[in-house]
C-alpha cells in the first residue's frame, strides 16, 4: 500500500472538508448567510496559512508520491492564500451592492484555492491535472457569476472555451510524455532524463513534442503570449473582484506549477525547453508593454500589464538556475501586493453608486481623493520598476539572474520593454496629478478597503527594509526545488 502521509496534506484536507461543510451551511442559511460563509472562508484561509507557516522547511512526499511538500511549495502557497483571502475581503461590499451576494461565491473561491494548493505541490502529471482542473472549473463559474449581465456571461464563456482547448493541449502533451517515458511521476521522469543525459543520448523526439504541448497548456494558464487572447476580454467582462482574483492567486499557482514542471522532471532538458520559455517571455514582455498603451479601460490595461509581468517572471525560468527561481519568487511576492492594491483602488472607482472603469475617470484624483491617488501612484511607480519601490527590486533580481545565465539579449530586451511599459503607468500618475478633476468618486471607500490599500502601499514603499529576510526566504525555497 502506498504511504499516504496525511500530515503533509493537512492544509489541503482542511480546505476540502471546510468547503463541503460551508456548502451545507450555505444551503441551510440561504443567501442571507453569504457574509458569514465569506468570513468563515477567510478564517479557514488564515488557519491554513498558519499551518503552512509552521511547517516551512519540510521536504515530504505524500499520497503515494503524487504530492510533495517542500519549502518552494510552501512559499507559493502562502502567496496564493494571501491573494485569495484579500480578494474575498475586497469583494464583500461589491457583491452586496451588485446583487451578487450568494453563498456559492466564497465557496467557489475556496475550491479554486484548494486546486491551487494541489497544483503547487503536484509531483505527478496526474495530480497536476487534477489540481489544475479543480481550479479551472471554479474559475469558469466565478467569471460568469453575474449571469444576468452580458459581459460577465461572455467572459465566462470565452474563458471556458479557450480553457477547454488548453486542457486538451495539456492532456495531449501528457499522453505523449507518458507514451515515450512510460511514467507520469516527476521523480521517475527526472531519473530517466538524467540517465539519458549521462549516457549522451538525445531524449525521444516524441517526448520533446509532448513537452512543447505541455508548455503550451501551462502558458495559457499564466496568460503568456501567444496564449493570452482570453485575458483582456475576461478581465474586462468579469466582476471586478473576480478580475482581482484572476490577476493574483491563480497566476501565482500556475507560475509555481510551470516552474516545478520545468525544473524538477525536465531540468536536464534545459536546452530543449529554454528556447520555448525564452520566446514566450520576450513576446509577453513586448506585447504587455505595447498593447496597453492604447487602452482606455483600466481593467483591460491591467490585463495587458499582467501579461507583461508574467513575461518578466518567465525570464527567471528561462535562466534555469537557482538564482532565476529565487528571482521569480521575489517578483511574484511583490507582484501580488502591487495588484491587490491596484484593484482595491479600481473597486473604489464609483460615481453615483455606479462602477466606472475609464482611465480618464482618474483625472484630478489627487485633488478629490489625495490618499487614494498617493496609493495608486505608488503602485504605478512600482509596476514601472522605479527605485526604491518594491517593483524595482523584483525586476533587478530577475534580470541579474538572466545575465548570470548568459541570457544577455533577453535581459536587455526586457529592460527596453520595461521602459516602454512605464509610459502607461506614468500616464495614470499624470492624469491624477496634472489634469483637472473629473467627477469625484463616491465616499466612503469602506474600512476593509482602507486597510487593504494601506497595507499594500506600506509593502510597496517599505519592502527595502525587510528585503534581506525576504531574500533569505526565497533562497531557501528555490534551493529546496533544486535539491528535490
Amino acid at each position: 500500500m502506498p504511504e499516504l502521509n496525511l500530515s503533509a496534506v493537512l492544509p489541503e484536507l482542511l480546505l476540502a472538508v471546510a468547503g463541503m461543510l460551508l456548502l451545507i451551511l450555505g444551503v441551510f442559511r440561504g443567501n442571507s448567510g453569504t457574509r458569514l460563509v465569506l468570513w468563515l472562508t477567510v478564517a479557514i484561509f488564515a488557519v491554513a496559512f498558519v499551518i503552512i507557516l509552521g511547517s516551512i522547511g519540510r521536504n515530504e512526499v505524500a499520497l503515494g508520491g503524487l504530492f510533495v511538500a517542500d519549502a518552494f511549495g510552501d512559499f507559493m502557497k502562502l502567496l496564493a492564500l494571501i491573494g485569495s483571502a484579500v480578494t474575498l475581503i475586497m469583494s464583500l461590499r461589491f457583491i452586496e451592492r451588485e446583487d451578487m451576494a450568494r453563498f456559492e461565491f466564497p465557496v467557489l473561491i475556496l475550491f479554486a484555492t484548494l486546486g491551487m494548493l494541489l497544483m503547487i505541490s503536484a509531483n505527478d502529471l496526474l495530480s497536476l491535472y487534477m489540481g489544475l482542473e479543480l481550479q479551472s472549473l471554479s474559475l469558469y463559474v466565478v467569471a460568469a457569476f453575474r449571469r444576468d449581465h452580458l459581459r460577465s456571461s461572455e467572459a465566462g464563456l470565452k474563458y471556458f472555451v479557450l480553457g477547454a482547448l488548453s486542457s486538451g493541449m495539456l492532456l495531449y502533451g501528457m499522453s505523449m510524455i507518458y507514451g515515450f517515458a512510460g511514467t507520469t511521476s516527476f521523480e521517475a521522469l527526472a531519473g530517466l532524463m538524467a540517465q539519458k543525459v549521462a549516457a549522451g543520448d538525445a531524449p525521444p523526439i516524441g517526448l520533446v513534442v509532448g513537452l512543447v504541448f505541455l508548455s503550451a497548456g501551462l502558458a495559457f494558464k499564466i496568460s503568456a503570449v501567444p496564449f493570452h487572447m482570453w485575458t483582456p476580454d475576461v478581465y474586462e467582462g468579469a466582476p471586478t473582484p473576480v478580475t482581482a482574483f484572476f490577476a493574483t492567486a491563480p497566476k501565482v499557482a500556475a507560475m509555481a506549477l510551470i516552474v516545478r514542471v520545468m525544473i524538477e522532471p525536465f531540468g536536464d532538458l534545459l536546452a530543449q525547453w529554454q528556447q520555448i520559455i525564452w520566446f514566450i517571455s520576450l513576446a509577453s514582455m513586448v506585447l504587455g508593454a505595447v498593447a496597453a498603451i492604447a487602452q482606455t479601460n483600466i481593467k483591460r490595461l491591467m490585463a495587458y500589464s499582467s501579461i507583461g509581468h508574467i513575461g518578466y517572471a518567465l525570464v527567471g525560468l528561462a535562466a534555469g538556475t537557482e538564482e532565476g527561481v529565487r528571482g521569480i519568487l521575489l517578483y511574484l511576492t511583490i507582484y501580488i501586493f502591487m495588484n491587490l492594491g491596484t484593484f482595491a483602488c479600481i473597486l473604489c472607482m464609483r460615481q453615483k453608486d455606479v462602477m466606472v472603469e475609464g482611465i480618464d475617470d482618474l483625472k484630478g484624483l489627487s485633488k478629490t481623493h489625495p490618499l487614494m491617488a498617493f496609493a495608486l501612484a505608488a503602485f504605478m511607480f512600482s509596476m514601472a520598476g522605479i527605485p526604491p519601490l518594491a517593483g524595482f527590486f523584483g525586476k533587478l533580481y530577475i534580470f541579474l539572474a538572466a545575465i548570470e545565465a548568459g541570457l544577455y539579449y533577453l535581459a536587455v530586451l526586457g529592460v527596453v520593454a520595461s521602459v516602454v511599459g512605464a509610459f502607461y503607468y506614468l500616464r495614470i500618475v499624470k492624469l491624477m496629478y496634472f489634469d483637472e478633476p473629473a467627477e469625484a468618486f463616491d465616499r466612503p471607500i469602506g474600512r476593509e478597503m482602507s486597510l487593504i490599500l494601506t497595507g499594500s502601499t506600506v509593502v510597496v514603499l517599505l519592502l527595502i527594509i525587510v528585503l534581506g529576510p525576504l531574500l533569505d526566504g526565497t533562497a531557501m525555497a528555490a534551493a529546496s526545488l533544486f535539491e528535490g
